[in-house]
C-alpha cells in the first residue's frame, strides 16, 4: 500500500481517534490505527472494542491496501512534520515508511489481518442536528455516575420518540433532564431507547466541535450497537445494557415555592462560599426568604464563609442543604441569564431550570437535599 496525504488532514482524523485508541491494553493491535487506502481516500480505524470511531481523508493512493501502525506514535510524528504532503508507504514487514520532505522515517507496524473489524451500520433512524446533540451532552453528561460498579448509570439515556428527543443522566444523588421537540431534533416516525457509555459522549462531542454548525449526525442503532456518521466520520458504540431508573418518578411535579435568581450572581457567590466547604461533602446552606437567597458553608479546618444576593422569592423560610458542586455543574452549562430554583420543603429534592428568554427546549435539573 502507498498514498500521499496532507499533513494537516492527516493530523486533525488521527487527532479524533486518539480518545478511542486504548492507552494501556494486554492486545497490542488496540493500540494501532488501521490505515486503508482505497480510491482517492484513505481511511482510518481505531477501536476499543467497545467504541470505535471510523475518519477519512483525501488521499493519491497509487497502491490500494491496509495497515496498522501506533496510533499515538502516528500522531506525535506527524504533528512534528513541515506543513505539506507525507507519502507513505507499507513494507512486506508491516512497517511503514514515511517520507515528508527530507524527514524519512520507518514505523513498526502490524499485521491488518489481526485488528477487529467494526460492525457495519445499519438502516438510518433519524438524523439529528449535531449542535443539539452537543448541547445536550453538555447539559446531562456530568450527573453521570463514576462509579463503575453502578454499570448502567455510567452512560446518558438516549430516547427518541415522534415527539422529540430526550437525554436523561443521573448518579442516584442528581437528575439532569433535556428534552428538544421534534422541530429541532430531527423527524423521526420511530421510537428507539438506548443507553449511551459516557466515553461515547465525549467523543460524539468532539465530531460536533469539528462538524459545521448546522450538519446533522445520521442515527443508528441494531441490538447491541449505536452508530452516529458525522459528515465522513463514523462514531460506534457498545450499548450499556441493563435497566436505566424510572426517571418519570424523579421528576418533582409539586413544587409551590420558586426562586429566581441572576444566573451570574448565584454562580460567583456558590464559587466563593464553596471554597470555605467540607471537601468531602462539598455541602453548602441555602436559605431562602422573601426578596432574599443567602448561601453559607463552615469547615473546622478552613473557616466559614456566608454570602447573600437578591431573589424573587415569597414563601415561608427554608434553609436546605446542598453539595456545592452539582449546583455550580447547572450554572455552568446554561447560557441563560436568569435560572429558577423550585422548591417544595426542606426534606424534598429541589429543581433547577433556566428561566426567561431563549429557553428553546425542556431543561430540567433536579438535586437531592444535604444533611446539615
Amino acid at each position: 500500500m502507498e498514498f500521499t496525504v496532507s499533513k494537516s488532514d492527516l493530523v486533525r482524523e488521527l487527532s479524533l481517534s486518539q480518545g478511542v485508541v486504548e492507552k494501556k491494553t494486554t492486545i497490542p493491535i488496540l493500540s494501532n490505527v488501521l490505515l486503508e487506502a482505497e480510491g482517492d481516500r484513505v481511511v482510518l480505524t481505531a477501536t476499543d472494542l467497545e467504541l470505535g470511531i471510523r475518519c477519512s481523508c483525501p488521499a493519491r493512493v497509487k497502491k490500494e491496501g491496509a495497515g496498522t501502525v501506533p496510533a499515538r506514535k502516528l500522531l506525535e510524528y506527524a504533528r512534528l512534520l513541515p506543513e505539506g504532503d507525507v507519502n507513505m508507504k507499507f513494507l512486506e514487514n508491516h512497517w511503514a515508511s514515511i517520507t515528508c520532505g527530507r524527514s524519512k522515517t520507518r514505523i513498526a507496524g502490524m499485521s491488518r489481518e489481526s485488528f477487529p473489524e467494526l460492525p457495519q451500520m445499519p438502516e438510518q433512524i433519524a438524523e439529528i442536528p449535531v449542535k443539539l446533540l452537543a448541547s445536550m451532552i453538555a447539559r446531562t453528561s456530568f450527573a453521570i455516575s463514576m462509579e463503575e460498579s453502578r454499570f448502567t448509570l455510567n452512560g446518558a439515556l438516549l430516547f427518541l420518540r415522534p415527539e422529540g428527543l430526550t437525554m436523561v443522566a443521573t448518579d442516584g444523588h442528581r437528575l439532569a433532564y433535556v428534552q428538544a421537540a421534534s422541530a429541532e431534533s430531527g423527524q423521526t416516525n420511530k421510537q428507539f431507547r438506548a443507553l449511551v457509555p459516557k466515553k461515547a459522549l465525549v467523543e460524539l462531542v468532539k465530531l460536533a466541535d469539528e462538524a459545521d454548525p448546522d450538519a446533522k449526525a445520521i442515527f443508528a442503532g441494531d441490538d447491541n450497537h449505536l452508530f452516529f456518521q458525522v459528515g465522513h466520520r463514523l462514531l460506534i458504540t457498545r450499548k450499556l445494557t441493563g435497566n436505566f431508573p424510572d426517571y418519570e418518578r424523579v421528576l418533582p411535579k409539586d413544587h409551590q415555592l420558586v426562586a429566581k435568581l441572576q444566573k451570574d450572581e448565584i454562580r460567583s457567590a456558590i464559587e466563593r462560599v464553596a471554597q470555605f466547604a467540607d471537601e468531602r461533602s462539598r455541602s453548602i446552606r441555602v436559605q431562602f426568604t422573601n426578596g432574599e437567597v443567602r448561601i453559607f458553608s463552615s469547615s473546622a479546618e478552613t473557616g466559614e464563609s456566608e454570602e447573600s444576593v437578591t431573589s424573587e422569592y415569597q414563601g415561608p423560610d427554608l434553609e436546605i442543604g446542598f453539595n456545592a458542586q452539582y449546583l455550580l455543574d447547572f450554572l455552568r452549562v446554561i447560557p441563560q441569564d436568569h435560572m429558577a430554583f423550585e422548591l417544595k420543603d426542606q426534606k424534598s429534592a429541589g429543581e433547577m431550570r433556566p428561566a426567561g428568554d431563549g429557553v428553546a427546549d425542556q431543561y430540567r435539573y433536579v438535586v437531592m437535599p444535604m444533611r446539615i
